[in-house]
């Protein structure tokens, strides 16, 4: 018997990869609730379980009396000393209990707690072996597709793929292999932690790279920014630290391998490549490769820039249902607006009628439309649009000055645009 028990604990420990210590510990733990089931009071009860024998022990501690009021807490010196010659009034002595007095309810209930604390042990550990893994790609199995969300068995544990999560032309059936990358794990479910997993997240096409490209995976090349409509298509910026690699061709690889193999894994998804740059313009213009920039106007002030193109390379540089102009937008973190050069020439010839020079604006002579035109700003448009800290840039020009000056150009465009229309 205690060989057989020794066995089925050693077997929950190889199953559930869980120490013997915690598994005697959590035997211990169900067999006093069901001493406490039986005998209503557990403090004088001790439970032994040897680690090397799989023997369990258990026993009561009773005081010896001469006339016993509680029977789980007392014993008589006569019965004392059928268990002990040596027992005496006053003292103690431990009684074994064995299995058959627990009746069959209290093993079944230290039965069910054991389990419950494997399995909390084992979800436990899931948990903090996933948690760690958070973007790392996964391979597993679909288990079930439920309301268009993919069960995925990991082998000890079980992931999801939600619809959103997914590239949108797929089909998966049960049973056929998937790869994807770890979003969140959540500590939520009554069956264990909740792993949440993506097939259209950038972070996969990232990790992708990582496996298929040696020189990001060892750091040489770095991946700077990726933007992604899955299953359609993805940019890639990346740089070297070596100027011997050359970062765009370490990523396509000979004949186009590398990236084509990443290509296949998301079902065709179309993927440039483009070399990085800390230049917004110069970004911006491979970004939007093979369209031809001929000139780029660039606000600093709110991140966002017109990008002119040629007039027959316009619907390239925007792309179908305008693709291409929101992934370049998305790459550089920079708001685009493109434009023809026949559509620049015109807005340009609408702006120049509807500017209003800094001088047509009261309270600014001679001396200090200067001073404004020296800086740029040429304009009353040019001056609603300056910040408190440029105009407090030029010589005389105070913070209350500077803060009247825009408050005066801005009350003062309305109106006059609106005459010049």
């Amino acid at each position: 018997m205690n060989y057989e028990i020794l066995e089925a604990l050693s077997q929950i420990t190889k199953d559930k990869n869980i120490d013997m210590d915690f598994v005697i510990e959590s035997l211990e733990a169900g067999l006093m609730l069901a001493a406490k089931k039986k005998f209503g009071n557990t403090e004088n009860i001790n439970i032994d379980i040897d680690r090397k024998s799989g023997e369990i022990k258990i026993t009561a501690s009773k005081k010896v009396v001469k006339e016993v009021a509680d029977p789980s807490l007392e014993i008589t010196l006569a019965e004392a000393k059928k268990i002990d010659p040596g027992a005496k009034s006053a003292g103690e002595v431990k009684v074994d209990i064995g299995f058959e007095e627990f009746g069959r309810n209290a093993i079944l209930a230290a039965k069910q707690i054991l389990i419950q604390k494997v399995k909390e042990a084992e979800r436990e550990m899931i948990f903090d072996e996933y948690k760690d893994k958070i973007e790392d790609i996964v391979t597993g199995s679909v288990q079930q597709v439920d309301k268009g969300n993919l069960l995925v068995n990991l082998g000890r544990a079980e992931g999801i793929i939600p619809l959103k999560e997914q590239i949108p032309k797929e089909r998966y059936r049960q049973g056929d292999r998937i790869r994807a990358c770890i979003l969140d794990v959540q500590k939520t479910t009554a069956k264990g932690p909740q792993i949440i997993l993506s097939r259209a997240d950038k972070r996969f096409l990232h990790r992708l790279f990582e496996l298929e490209v040696p020189e990001i995976y060892e750091r040489i090349v770095e991946i700077k920014a990726v933007a992604r409509e899955p299953g359609e298509r993805s940019k890639i910026a990346v740089s070297s630290i070596d100027d011997r690699v050359d970062p765009v061709g370490a990523c396509v690889g000979v004949k186009g391998t590398r990236v084509q193999n990443i290509v296949r894994e998301l079902s065709n998804e179309r993927i440039d490549i483009i070399p990085w740059s800390a230049m917004p313009e110069t970004f911006a213009t491979s970004a939007l490769a093979p369209a031809k920039v001929v000139h780029i106007d660039t606000s600093y002030d709110d991140n966002s820039m017109t990008i002119v193109v040629e007039d027959e390379r316009l619907s390239l540089a925007i792309g179908r249902s305008g693709q291409n102009a929101r992934l370049a937008s998305k790459l550089i973190g920079w708001k685009i607006n493109i434009l023809s050069e026949s559509e620049y020439r015109e807005q340009r010839k609408l702006e120049d009628q509807l500017k209003i020079y800094v001088s047509e604006l009261p309270g600014v002579g001679k001396k200090l439309k200067e001073k404004l035109t020296e800086t740029g700003i040429e304009t009353i448009q040019d001056l609603a649009k300056s910040s408190i800290e440029s105009l407090t840039q030029i010589e005389g020009i105070g913070q209350k000055k500077a803060a009247s000056l825009i408050e005066a150009a801005k009350n003062y465009l309305t109106p006059a645009q609106k005459e010049k229309k």
